[in-house]
């Protein structure tokens, strides 16, 4: 009888630890000031929650979750930033440059830095910013032009 408890209780304790492993391709972490999030593409979804405001769901891979995006406010204006998701640099390219101010904010909204561009290439170094989610802004004297939706890695 002992030696039968024993084993069940083995098997049990090995399918309960090993219960608790994901395999997945995708995912990552984000964090800023406010809060940390790490995600795995392809967990099924096991609640939701919210306090009116804000909704957390757990079990990640969200199909409506947009952290990349822009909104064009100028559809003639031509211009690209790349890498997004960046790491380090950020490259704002647009053949119309002159008196285009580039405004970055975080994501609750506070400015986090701003300039104008230069040259038809601008590089922005973001490798001191932490990650998450943040908004590109492109406007000239009278308007927003762009507006990207982007996310800094690691």
């Amino acid at each position: 009888m002992k030696k039968r408890t024993l084993v069940l209780f083995s098997l049990f304790a090995i399918i309960s630890v090993s219960a608790q492993e994901v395999l997945s391709t995708q995912g990552d972490s984000y964090s800023n000031a406010s809060g940390n999030i790490d995600f795995t593409i392809g967990e099924v979804i096991i609640n939701t929650g919210t306090d009116g405001t804000n909704d957390l769901t757990q079990g990640f891979h969200q199909t409506n979750w947009n952290f990349l995006g822009v909104d064009d406010f100028a559809p003639n204006y031509e211009a690209i930033i790349f890498p997004n998701p960046t790491g380090e640099i950020l490259n704002i390219k647009s053949s119309a440059f002159d008196n285009i101010t580039y405004t970055l904010y975080d994501a609750q909204g506070k400015l986090v830095m701003q300039d104008v561009l230069f040259t038809e290439q601008t590089l922005i170094q973001v490798i001191h910013l932490a990650p998450g989610g943040y908004s590109l802004t492109l406007n000239n004297e009278t308007q927003n032009l762009k507006t990207f939706k982007l996310v800094k890695t690691h």
